[in-house]
């Protein structure tokens, strides 16, 4: 018989590395939004010198949590401090198994005492969920899934919609929209704002560095609110941007989209497992790249390695406390980008248009991700593995291919390494063709990679950790 919830499939593949690895499922994608407007590049570059129309309507989860308990569901399912949380703000949260390894992370709102909705990706939706049902808080949850990768001309509806006006030119933009000034409130700070007749929410934002802001409303007036703000931005030069050049922005600001939720191998989490679905985000989440552990765990990664030390705070008791605790941050692996080196990238796209010679792993631009969660090895010059590759992709802005990664405490900016291109074996999964491995030359560099997004972002939010 089929296995009907996680905790089965495991059970029956004995090894959940190798289940992982032979995931069959496709790329991630960003649902809905069209690929692109005008062209990629161009849609990249508004971001740093006009303005530019993000639609974030489709590919990420809304959990809205409603009641008395849901602070204290929150406030004991995640690493970050609720003593300061102020209603109409926002912030990054971030939640780890009892382990301390990362489940996930995305954006937290705060729209009264006792009303919240989370923003991101389905493994901390899941878990939210899972713990709201189950551990005996008073709250209600609802959850709005993703729209489908693949809607095949069917209708899709959003519970929201949700737009973010970013660059240089945004203000004007928001102003002209609102027919008045608007106050340019503090950074991750919510309030109102005037659309076409209609009131809808802000979040004051900066994805790609500038300021700017996050709005959202009632699915109803999608195309409305949509129009109207492209009409007003037309004279600023705003241009709307495609699902291809969308992860461009996130790559330039230093964030990991997608680490490997740690909720594979701790018998603590076992009922959780057997809550998930044999066909959800967990049970169908490829592993991808030339990392290869038999162990699951050696694919966790904790708060500090991915930039999110400084939300953890010890003065409340949360799942994973003791764990975290044990840690000393100062020699935990640190997020640091990685430039390529710009003749090993030619060589890697020249691979494919040569009739003879090695066959490479296709380095797909502006994103080269191939699985759900992707573990490069990062070499130093002894070949010892000193961290791992986990965002790949071209920032056209930047002129520069690049990828996120956690490395060693030790090793300094400015170091070569090596990133092993390619995987080691064939596998199942349907996003990699039969290839070689390739050693591409890095150097490392900062995160955020951008010096926009790295001297002007608030202090915790995606900043330099290096």
């Amino acid at each position: 018989m089929a296995a009907s919830n996680l905790q089965e499939l495991l059970d029956e593949s004995g090894n959940v590395v190798d289940l992982l690895r032979n995931s069959r499922i496709s790329r991630f994608i960003f649902p809905v939004v069209p690929s692109e407007f005008t062209n990629w590049i161009r849609e990249s570059e508004a971001a740093r010198t006009t303005a530019v129309l993000f639609d974030q309507t489709h590919h990420m989860v809304n959990l809205f949590l409603r009641g008395p308990g849901a602070l204290q569901l929150l406030a004991e399912t995640g690493v970050n401090g609720m003593g300061t949380f102020a209603v109409d703000s926002a912030k990054q949260f971030v939640c780890v198994a009892p382990g301390g390894g990362v489940i996930g992370d995305g954006i937290l709102f705060r729209l009264a005492d006792d009303e919240f909705i989370f923003v991101g990706r389905a493994p901390v939706a899941n878990w939210l969920t899972f713990r709201g049902e189950t551990a005996g808080y008073n709250v209600e949850i609802s959850v709005d899934p993703r729209s489908p990768a693949r809607p095949y001309g069917k209708a899709v509806r959003r519970a929201l919609w949700r737009f973010q006006i970013q660059g240089p030119n945004a203000w004007p933009i928001i102003e002209k929209i609102n027919g008045a000034p608007v106050e340019q409130v503090r950074f991750f700070r919510l309030g109102f704002l005037d659309v076409a007749g209609e009131k809808v929410r802000t979040l004051r934002h900066g994805m790609a560095g500038a300021a700017g802001l996050e709005l959202w409303g009632d699915y109803e007036s999608y195309d409305k609110i949509r129009d109207a703000i492209l009409e007003a931005g037309h004279e600023f030069g705003l241009e709307p941007c495609g699902s291809r050049a969308y992860p461009v922005a996130t790559l330039e600001s230093g964030w990991i989209p997608s680490p490997l939720p740690a909720v594979y191998s701790d018998d603590a989490l076992r009922s959780y497992r057997q809550s998930l679905p044999a066909d959800g985000y967990e049970a169908t989440n490829s592993l991808a790249g030339s990392f290869v552990s038999p162990e699951i765990e050696d694919y966790y990664l904790n708060p500090w390695e991915l930039g999110y030390g400084n939300f953890v705070k010890f003065d409340h008791d949360f799942i994973g406390r003791d764990a975290l605790h044990a840690l000393v941050p100062d020699v935990q692996r640190r997020k640091v980008t990685l430039a390529w080196n710009a003749e090993d990238v030619a060589e890697l796209l020249a691979s494919p248009a040569r009739g003879a010679g090695p066959r490479y792993q296709f380095l797909d631009l502006p994103l080269a991700t191939t699985g759900t969660s992707s573990f490069d090895s990062v070499l130093d010059a002894a070949d010892k593995v000193v961290g791992l590759s986990m965002f790949t992709g071209y920032s056209a802005n930047e002129r520069q291919v690049i990828s996120l990664a956690v490395i060693d405490s030790d090793v300094p900016i400015g170091a070569e390494v090596s990133v092993i291109w390619g995987e080691p074996d064939i596998t199942e999964k349907v996003t990699i063709e039969p290839h070689e491995q390739f050693t591409v030359r890095a150097i490392v560099s900062p995160a955020p990679y951008s010096p926009v997004a790295r001297e002007t972002y608030r202090d915790g939010w995606r900043t330099a950790t290096a």
